[in-house]
């Protein structure tokens, strides 16, 4: 590995807040053939720690108000911004895509979740009109977990 892209680069992976695998698999340039790093060979064991952990984690996730969210997804938005160069540095060298090319997926992304951030403050119900006069019906936005 030449590169770690200013600490982006990761050999192993995130589950239940823990850095964890033993790297095995190699990732390489496609266009150069030179290796990046390696990867962890995870399977179904670990597939489904990861999504045990992101259960887990969905109770306090779901419980923090609508703003509070929001301004959690407004900062990862902001670090995708700032990181954009090395990011895109790491697309391009990892999937072989132009910079041009990597450096609009990158503000593409940070674009997209800076609207969910947006859109997570803006959790209001509605009452709609049902099919009988004497009723209405009430739609509540709550944050749905892992599925």
């Amino acid at each position: 590995m030449t590169r770690d892209f200013n600490g982006l680069l990761r050999q192993t992976c995130l589950i239940d807040g823990k850095w964890i695998g033993e790297p095995r698999l190699a990732i390489r340039n496609p266009a150069t053939g030179v290796e990046l790093g390696l990867v962890p060979d995870f399977g179904a064991a670990e597939t489904s720690r990861a999504i045990a952990a992101a259960q887990k984690a969905f109770g306090p996730w779901s419980a923090r108000v609508a703003k509070d969210r929001s301004t959690v997804l407004k900062r990862f938005a902001e670090l995708i911004v700032a990181r954009a160069d090395d990011l895109a540095a790491l697309l391009t060298a990892e999937q072989g895509k132009p910079l041009a090319e990597a450096r609009g997926e990158v503000a593409a992304a940070a674009g997209y979740i800076e609207f969910f951030a947006e859109e997570a403050r803006r959790v209001n119900g509605e009452i709609i009109p049902a099919h009988r006069a004497d009723s209405r019906i009430l739609v509540m936005r709550q944050p749905l977990g892992v599925v």
